[in-house]
């Protein structure tokens, strides 16, 4: 039996997929890249579609971290922005987080609802997921959170990315639309997706340190994350632990 993917954009695409797909979320700028570098300092971290569905989370915690950002504002009464370069220079890492943000963490939501599986993918393990799921899941979605209703230049090329290792590993694409995204990022430079929207926002507002960050933190870490139970989990290859 053949495998298969395909690529695709926005939270409300995940339902398509729910039922025979593992998905794997990805928010370059920033949710998953926040996400993944929380999550490896080994802090617990939680993600939340809504404003509502974050503050219900924040009760059930012990002095969690609120962060994130929504229509690229933190909310009232937050800890601090969507930002990884802030965050890692926190020292409470005992402390719970958790994200929100306009789109990912909608994303994520919705791709946790699969039957099969859900993780999240970025810049910095992009390489370790498309290991991990090849040969593993015989159908994946890949899906990149959008923002504004685009589908953002940083998101296409790590969907493409990790798309096209599967490719290379047997699998075929399930559409043309799927095709030519991967055709259009393979052998791009990085430099190539500064051309978002979502680049321009980070210039603007001042928030430099975190695209250097996305930049500078390509292929830095080999572990797979996965998502569940509004929770986001740390999983070591098995080839690695066996490794080790």
């Amino acid at each position: 039996m053949s495998h298969s993917l395909i690529i695709d954009c926005f939270p409300s695409s995940a339902a398509r997929y729910c039922h025979e797909y593992a998905i794997v979320a990805i928010d370059v700028i920033r949710a998953t890249t926040m996400a993944i570098t929380s999550a490896a300092t080994g802090r617990r971290t939680f993600y939340a579609d809504s404003l509502e569905a974050a503050r219900r989370l924040a009760e059930q915690l012990d002095n969690p971290l609120i962060a994130g950002e929504l229509k690229g504002d933190m909310p009232e009464g937050f800890d601090m922005n969507n930002s990884p370069v802030e965050l890692l220079q926190r020292t409470d890492l005992h402390r719970p987080i958790i994200l929100l943000s306009s789109s990912g963490t909608k994303l994520m939501h919705e791709a946790s609802r699969s039957g099969e599986a859900a993780y999240v993918a970025c810049f910095r393990n992009h390489s370790a997921v498309a290991r991990h799921l090849s040969g593993r899941h015989r159908k994946i979605a890949i899906i990149g959170a959008g923002s504004r209703n685009e589908f953002r230049e940083e998101d296409q090329m790590c969907c493409a990315w990790i798309a096209e290792r599967l490719l290379r590993a047997g699998y075929v694409a399930e559409s043309s639309a799927t095709q030519d995204i991967v055709e259009r990022w393979s052998g791009a430079s990085l430099e190539a997706c500064c051309i978002s929207n979502s680049v321009d926002y980070l210039r603007r507002s001042g928030q430099m340190r975190d695209l250097d960050f996305v930049l500078n933190h390509v292929d830095d870490l080999e572990s797979v994350f996965t998502i569940a139970a509004n929770e986001i989990s740390v999983t070591v290859p098995k080839e690695l632990a066996e490794a080790a």
